[in-house]
């Protein structure tokens, strides 16, 4: 499959990854549906274990969707050769994303004083799903289940995480939105919800939209994005209730009502190939938010980012 051929082909990684996602929307597939396929859920995790941030969970999720793998684990080829495995023969590689900093010595035009000044530069390496390699431990292959019961307690565990965050929610009517101005969130009562889990990931996009407050992060989009920067909160508000969904096991595929805006988010991504990493990064920081008000633990941004440099050394 040429999408997870490690050659660059003459395109940067960020325009890679636009390319295919623009490709499944326009096909009508939203690439961060998770492809659970039974087994636990699950960022994208490295082969120490530490989940993946940012737009590599969107991207692994959607190669793995693509490619038919149930394993979570992705790592470098040394990395499986390490542990005693190899790499399936005609086995190709996936890349993965990280921002490698630098600084550059620049000259201000007025007076000729000479500074350093910080940078970054994406680049990418290459990695392979758990599934095309040979000769792993158990632990890479997490077992499927067919079990459709929620477990015990789950709902209050829910209850419990989300009753920690101090969002002023309402219940009435029969549409789910966030008010800035009234810094309010409403939904539809709960037993309007086919199931609680529903109702929570509801709940979970809309939260995604509150932390974008003045008060909170203070997500401005206009001068990132102008007239589509509300093409471009929906689109955070999407990643970041996926990547809670990860997090807390909530379904996403019922946000079928957000179907209206793929056109937005095509001409979005059209216009700008880093318009999909800004927007996987800002979904980053409303589901860290999120996650550490209800009281779970959040992805390693040092560990996650210190391993990227290491592998692509």
């Amino acid at each position: 499959m040429a999408y997870c051929k490690h050659s660059s082909g003459g395109l940067s990684p960020a325009t890679r990854i636009t390319q295919e996602i623009i490709a499944r929307l326009e096909a009508g597939t939203k690439p961060w549906i998770q492809p659970w396929r039974g087994g636990p859920v699950s960022r994208p995790l490295r082969a120490c274990g530490i989940p993946y941030r940012g737009m590599n969970v969107f991207w692994l999720w959607m190669v793995a969707d693509m490619s038919g793998y149930a394993s979570p684990y992705w790592m470098t080829y040394n990395q499986a050769k390490g542990r005693g495995a190899q790499v399936k023969k005609g086995e190709k590689s996936t890349i993965a994303i990280f921002y490698k900093s630098y600084t550059k010595e620049v000259e201000a035009p007025e007076t000729g004083e000479k500074s350093d000044e910080a940078r970054r530069v994406l680049k990418a390496y290459p990695v392979f799903n758990a599934d095309q390699v040979e000769g792993l431990p158990e632990q890479f292959h997490p077992a499927t289940s067919l079990e459709l019961v929620e477990p015990e307690g789950r709902e209050a565990e829910l209850d419990t995480f989300f009753g920690k965050v101090p969002v002023n929610l309402r219940q009435q009517g029969s549409e789910a939105y966030y008010e800035p101005l009234a810094d309010r969130v409403t939904l539809p009562p709960a037993h309007l919800f086919s199931g609680f889990d529903h109702y929570y990931a509801t709940l979970a996009h809309e939260l995604s939209h509150w932390t974008g407050h003045s008060s909170r992060l203070a997500r401005d989009l206009r001068n990132r994005f102008g007239t589509a920067a509300y093409a471009a909160e929906e689109l955070i508000a999407e990643l970041s209730s996926a990547m809670l969904g990860a997090e807390l096991g909530l379904p996403v595929t019922h946000l079928d009502h957000h179907a209206s805006y793929i056109d937005h988010w095509l001409k979005l991504l059209r216009d700008d190939d880093r318009a999909i990493l800004t927007a996987a990064a800002k979904a980053e920081e409303a589901s860290s938010m999120l996650l550490r008000l209800g009281g779970r633990a959040v992805p390693d941004e040092a560990a996650s980012a210190a391993g990227d440099t290491a592998l692509a050394a």
